[in-house]
């Protein structure tokens, strides 16, 4: 028994998909299971989760893990959790079902009342909380829940509603301690955390009609939640981290200190840049550009800035399963590595609404440019050029808002395995772009180093970094002029976009009036 192979399962719950797998002492992760995840959008800006069916693939998955790790002969010796963040579900804490369909953190259908809540709290928020009011709320959500849904508020007058972000819902099922908790690197997304504080701001929250007496109790991401509950895993071990799955990347990329940056291409594009153990001095500085937490341990937070695009990898689904542009996301890498330009093209990926230079909800996704002279390659080419555009203007807006100059950054998540993707970002950012090997599994890495860096796995996070393999670089291969020109003609697009919306919005109130 001494000379059996340990590791931690690990669990990634995104929104497209979530995985469990293995990960060793040496770094190496195996016995990876996936199963993928779908949401639905019933009109503009709703966006929906089955919160029954994301916990029951992400059991399975874990379920086939241990089956395999078992086969094998590998101990599992504690279980690590990293999850899509701000997904907000209610439940009932006596049957352990969802009431209502989770709302997804793509989801703005509050974006004006959250507008008019702006007026007065923005100023506050950014100094406390990181970020704006936004176009979205978790909080409100469940209020308008409570005050409309008749199962909701029979919970909760029962007192047996429970309230949560994708972490507190699961781990509230895999425990065998029944924890209702949340962690930082989950709370600052889904708003309303102190950053300095590790607290929740209650004025915000009442303001929204939402009772504090719901939310779920704060731990750090790197603590203890318990131990599995057997009947539901077959397996009983610690948890030992739960953290945000950009968080979990942000680790598992190796980028641990300040200054150190990484682009994480899941079902969103998130760019991240650490910044130390204080607060970021300039927060509000770029309209979507929010402070937040990387991880907290110990007692201590470091913290970041982030900058995110909520739709990259849920436009390339899109377009291949509901729209038949092509037959797969890796289709369009392929047809894409074909031609060296969209020649003319130029594809906007804003499906969800637009985050930078603006928060713009109601902006739409568009392609503008086609000719008779462009082909399927031509377009595939353009989709991943308008992905790299909306990273290279999160980079952009991260270096505004702290004043560092990126050198180069770790590339992470699903769409980072094309090399097209990666070379033109490099190509528009000016910076070298670092995709390390097995980078696909970052995020269940990192969720490991967190539960095993305090001497179960490894001694601490510098120890576990050593074990990341080796990459590739992208290095930008055209020069300023012609990167200024390509930056400009996407910039031009982005605010006849803005221009377009607003216009609707005017004439929409000259109507009314």
């Amino acid at each position: 028994m001494a000379n059996r192979a340990r590791a931690i399962l690990a669990i990634d719950v995104g929104t497209s998909g979530t995985r469990a797998g293995l990960v060793a002492a040496d770094g190496t992760v195996s016995c990876v299971n996936h199963t993928p995840l779908s949401v639905s959008s019933p009109r503009h800006g709703v966006v929906e989760q089955d919160a029954g069916m994301l916990l029951d693939r992400t059991i399975s998955v874990a379920r086939a893990t241990i089956s395999e790790a078992r086969r094998d002969g590998v101990d599992i010796v504690a279980l690590a959790l990293a999850t899509q963040r701000a997904t907000a579900v209610l439940w009932d804490s006596q049957s352990g079902k969802a009431l209502v369909p989770a709302m997804v953190w793509q989801d703005t259908r509050y974006a004006k009342e959250m507008m008019m809540l702006a007026a007065d709290w923005d100023a506050r928020l950014v100094e406390a909380t990181g970020r704006p009011a936004g176009p979205r709320s978790l909080y409100l959500w469940a209020a308008r829940h409570l005050e409309e849904t008749p199962a909701v508020a029979s919970a909760w007058d029962a007192r047996r509603l429970l309230f949560g972000t994708v972490d507190t819902w699961l781990l509230w099922h895999l425990s065998e301690e029944r924890p209702h908790v949340t962690t930082p690197t989950n709370a600052a997304s889904a708003g309303g955390y102190r950053l300095d504080e590790h607290d929740f701001l209650d004025g915000w929250l009442v303001a929204q009609s939402f009772p504090p007496e719901l939310l779920p109790e704060l731990r750090e991401d790197a603590d203890n939640f318990g131990c599995t509950e057997q009947a539901l895993l077959g397996l009983r071990v610690p948890i030992l981290a739960s953290c945000g799955d950009q968080s979990g990347a942000l680790a598992g990329l190796g980028c641990h200190e300040p200054g150190q940056a990484m682009c994480v291409h899941g079902t969103g594009s998130f760019v991240w840049l650490l910044t130390g153990e204080r607060v970021p001095a300039k927060p509000g500085a770029c309209e979507a550009t929010f402070a937040t937490v990387g991880w907290r341990c110990d007692g201590r937070s470091l913290f970041a800035v982030e900058t995110y695009a909520a739709a990259t990898g849920s436009t390339l689904d899109r377009l291949c399963s509901e729209l038949r542009w092509f037959e797969s996301p890796r289709e369009i890498g392929h047809l894409a590595a074909t031609v060296r330009s969209t020649e003319g093209l130029l594809f906007l990926p804003s499906l969800t609404g637009l985050r930078q230079p603006r928060i713009v909800p109601g902006a739409r996704g568009s392609l503008s440019g086609l000719s008779l002279a462009h082909g399927r390659a031509h377009l595939a080419y353009a989709v991943l050029e308008g992905i790299a555009h909306v990273a290279v203007s999160c980079a952009e807006a991260n270096t505004e808002s702290t004043g560092v100059r990126l050198r180069e950054i770790a590339a992470g998540g699903g769409l980072s395995s094309s090399d097209v993707l990666l070379g033109i970002q490099a190509d528009l950012s000016g910076v070298p772009i670092h995709r390390m090997a097995d980078a696909e599994h970052a995020t269940l890495r990192g969720a490991a180093f967190l539960a095993g860096s305090r001497g179960l796995s490894w001694n601490c996070l510098t120890e576990a970094r050593a074990t990341l393999p080796e990459g590739k670089v992208f290095a930008p291969r055209i020069g300023a002029a012609e990167r200024q020109e390509r930056r400009e003609r996407w910039a031009a697009a982005i605010d006849e976009e803005i221009a377009h919306v607003s216009a609707g919005t005017h004439f929409r109130q000259e109507q009314a009036c």
